[in-house]
């Protein structure tokens, strides 16, 4: 990926919005892989002709196979006041996911409590409190089915590493491409069907309401539900 590629959704002075494409990291890591953040500062360097180094604030990640919304803060201000949005529970996200099995009930509300395994990169869910674990809240519905998939609308309550993947796994729903929580075949690309669709919230400085909203990828599974 390259900044010709940055996929920008919403953008003015306080905050850039874009759609990240699965297999791309927000934040830099071990891998030495350009993160999204490089990328959509180096986009912001070229567009508005900024010598030096650009501030750009990550305001929420997605996990790398997973594509969709990702909002990231213009200036310390809206960093900071768009961190308490998210710490206050005061913004809206939407995921749409992919499964290769029909959930019991067409729509309905999770309820486990976290623990992660840091060294396997890995969450497991309990259906009850167990030490050090963190409750964790997701309703979903199912909106279509093709082909015997199945296209979920989710909205996290709480916001835990791998919630949603973990999550449905747990009623033995794993996302489509995701081996690590139990889905039978990798996606061609080693992305999940996992994509952040919308984010609604407060705009931090212009207090208007924001809604912004991300196609979904146009290959393999998705494509069942163009």
């Amino acid at each position: 990926m390259d900044i010709s590629q940055v996929d920008v959704l919403f953008e003015d002075n306080h905050l850039l919005i874009v759609n990240k494409p699965a297999g791309v990291l927000v934040q830099g890591d071990a891998t030495g892989d350009v993160p999204l953040v490089e990328l959509c500062k180096q986009y912001i360097g070229t567009k508005y002709n900024k010598p030096g180094d650009v501030f750009l604030g990550v305001i929420h990640r997605l996990d790398r196979p997973v594509s969709g919304v990702v909002a990231f803060a213009r200036t310390s201000k809206a960093l900071e006041r768009m961190n308490k949005l998210f710490r206050d529970k005061k913004t809206k996200k939407t995921y749409w996911a992919i499964v290769g099995k029909k959930p019991s009930e067409k729509k309905g509300t999770l309820v486990h409590w976290l623990t992660k395994d840091e060294k396997k990169n890995k969450a497991t869910a309990h259906d009850a409190e167990v030490p050090g674990s963190k409750r964790s809240e997701l309703h979903y519905e199912v909106i279509q089915a093709q082909s015997g998939f199945y296209l979920l609308q989710v909205n996290p309550i709480t916001g835990r590493a791998h919630q949603i993947r973990v999550q449905l796994a747990s009623m033995t729903c794993p996302i489509a491409g995701d081996l690590k929580y139990g889905f039978q075949g990798a996606n061609s690309d080693a992305s999940i069907c996992l994509h952040s669709r919308t984010l609604e919230f407060i705009h931090p400085v212009r207090k208007e309401a924001i809604r912004v909203e991300a196609p979904a990828p146009n290959k393999e599974h998705w494509q069942l539900f163009g």
